[in-house]
C-alpha cells in the first residue's frame, strides 16, 4: 500500500514538472517574439505582454526549482521532509511576476499616457499575438489536463480544486497562462484601438490592464502560498472522516484533539490526542495505533505521518494508586 502511495506521489509530481516545462518554454519563445513585435511596431501593450511572458518564464523556472527541491527525501536535519520549501520558491514566484510583469506594465502604460508613442506597423504584433495565442492555448491546456485528472480523484469540481490545492505549481501554471490569454487579447484590442483612431492611448490603456491583471494573479499565488507556509490544515469534511477513522478502531474511544497539517501536494501529517478504553493493555494500544494509521493511509494515501498521543479524558480521576498528573508519589 505504502509503495502504491509513493508510486502515485511520483507520477504526480512528473506530471506537474511536466506541465511547468511546457508553460517554460512555451513562455521563453513567446517572450522573445513579443519583444520584437513591440520594437518594430512601437507597441507599449506589446511590450508589456513582452514583459508579462518573461516573467512567467522566471515564475516557471523558480516552479521548477522548487518541484525538485522539495521532493528531497527526509533526512536527520530536517525529519519532516522538504515538502514545504516548494511554497518559498512558488512565493518567490509570485514576487516575480508582480516585479518584472505588472510593475513594469503599469509603468509603461503610464508612461504612454502621458508622452504618447509613435504607431508603427501593428501587422509583425498581429502575426506574433496569434502564434502566442496557440502556444498559450497549449499550455493552459496541459495544466487543465492534470488540474482536472486531480479534481476528478477528490470528486471535487475543477475550480473548487484550483481554489484548493496544494499543488501551487499547477495553479500556477493554470493562472498565468488564462491570464496570458486575457492579456492577449488586450493587447490585440489596443493595437486595434490604435489602428483605428491613431491614437497611442488605447495601447496605453491595454497596458494598464495588462498590469492590473499581472496583480491579481500575483496576489493570488502569493496568498495561496502564504496560507501555506503558516501551515493550512486538511479540509473540514477530511479532518472529520480522519475522526471517523480513528473512532472505528476498537480500542479508541474518544479523539480528544485532531490536529493537521499540509506539508506538500501529496503529503499531510495528522497528530491527535486519543483516549484508549482504560481496560487495553500495551500491547493493545500499540497495535490500536498501527491499525490507526493503516486505516488513515488506506483512505487517504498522502497521510504520510500520523502520530497518536495516549491521553485520559480531562476531568477523569487517576485510577487508585496512581498519582494525578503534575504531582509525585510523595504528595
Amino acid at each position: 500500500m505504502a509503495q502504491a502511495a509513493d508510486s502515485a506521489d511520483q507520477h504526480g509530481g512528473g506530471e506537474s514538472t511536466f506541465t511547468v516545462v511546457v508553460a517554460a518554454v512555451a513562455n521563453l519563445g513567446i517572450a522573445v517574439a513579443k519583444a520584437v513585435a513591440g520594437v518594430i511596431s512601437g507597441s507599449s501593450a506589446m511590450l508589456s505582454e513582452a514583459a508579462h511572458s518573461v516573467a512567467d518564464t522566471v515564475t516557471e523556472v523558480l516552479l521548477l526549482t522548487a518541484l525538485k527541491r522539495s521532493e528531497k527525501p527526509a533526512d536527520e536535519e530536517h525529519p519532516l521532509g522538504y515538502g514545504p520549501e516548494r511554497y518559498i520558491w512558488a512565493m518567490l514566484a509570485a514576487v516575480a511576476t508582480f516585479v518584472g510583469g505588472a510593475v513594469f506594465s503599469l509603468y509603461d502604460g503610464i508612461h504612454t499616457l502621458v508622452a504618447g508613442e509613435e504607431l508603427g506597423d501593428p501587422l509583425v504584433s498581429y502575426v506574433v499575438l496569434g502564434v502566442a495565442f496557440l502556444l498559450e492555448g497549449y499550455s493552459l491546456r496541459t495544466g487543465l489536463k492534470q488540474a482536472r485528472g486531480e479534481a476528478a480523484r477528490f470528486r471535487a469540481p475543477i475550480r473548487t480544486y484550483l481554489r484548493h490545492t496544494p499543488d501551487t505549481a499547477v495553479k500556477a501554471v493554470v493562472l498565468e497562462d488564462s491570464a496570458a490569454l486575457i492579456g492577449l487579447v488586450l493587447a490585440a484590442g489596443g493595437l486595434l484601438g490604435g489602428q483605428l483612431t491613431g491614437s497611442g492611448g488605447w495601447d496605453g490603456i491595454a497596458s494598464l490592464l495588462i498590469g492590473l491583471l499581472l496583480l491579481y494573479v500575483a496576489w493570488v499565488l502569493g496568498r495561496s502560498n502564504a496560507e501555506l507556509l503558516v501551515g493550512r490544515p486538511l479540509p473540514g469534511p477530511m479532518r472529520e472522516r480522519i475522526r471517523a477513522e480513528l473512532l472505528a478502531v476498537a480500542e479508541i474511544e474518544a479523539v480528544l484533539e485532531l490536529t493537521t497539517l499540509v506539508q506538500g501536494p501529496r503529503e499531510a501529517l495528522v497528530a491527535a490526542k486519543v483516549d484508549f478504553r482504560d481496560v487495553s493493555t500495551a500491547a493493545e494500544i500499540e497495535w490500536a495505533c498501527e491499525r490507526a494509521e493503516q486505516r488513515l493511509r488506506a483512505v487517504f494515501p498522502g497521510v504520510s505521518r500520523v502520530y497518536l498521543d495516549p491521553t485520559p479524558t480531562p476531568g477523569l480521576p487517576p485510577p487508585e494508586g496512581m498519582p494525578s498528573a503534575g504531582r509525585n508519589s510523595e504528595d
